[in-house]
């Protein structure tokens, strides 16, 4: 199990994920987090939130520093987008775990064209 370990606290990265994933689901214009079409029926069922497509690094400075792959419906602007995902992760990051991120890089790995 990978962790990360800050001052005197440490947690599985799986928590991060999940944070991040909670976070990623308020955003309006979020088809899925990770490939929509790589997730396989059994996830579509599962309660807890997925975290497939996100993935948190530590450097060697203690530094976070995640990566969220989405997939997004057509009609939103992108760039307003992955803004408004990096903010709310941040956000939710900051106050739900009392962590600070390095970085947070989207990548926009398809576009759904019906809600």
């Amino acid at each position: 199990m990978s962790t990360v370990t800050l001052d005197d606290m440490t947690l599985a990265t799986s928590v991060v994920e999940t944070v991040v994933s909670i976070a990623a689901d308020e955003v309006k214009g979020i088809a899925s987090i990770g490939s929509y079409s790589t997730k396989g029926l059994r996830s579509r069922f599962q309660k807890k939130p997925s975290t497939s497509g996100i993935d948190v690094k530590v450097d060697d400075d203690n530094q976070i520093h995640i990566d969220i792959h989405v997939e997004v419906y057509y009609g939103y602007v992108l760039p307003d987008l992955a803004d408004e995902l990096r903010r709310l992760v941040s956000e939710a990051l900051q106050n739900q775990l009392g962590i600070s991120v390095s970085t947070i890089d989207i990548y926009v790995d398809g576009i759904h064209f019906n809600r």
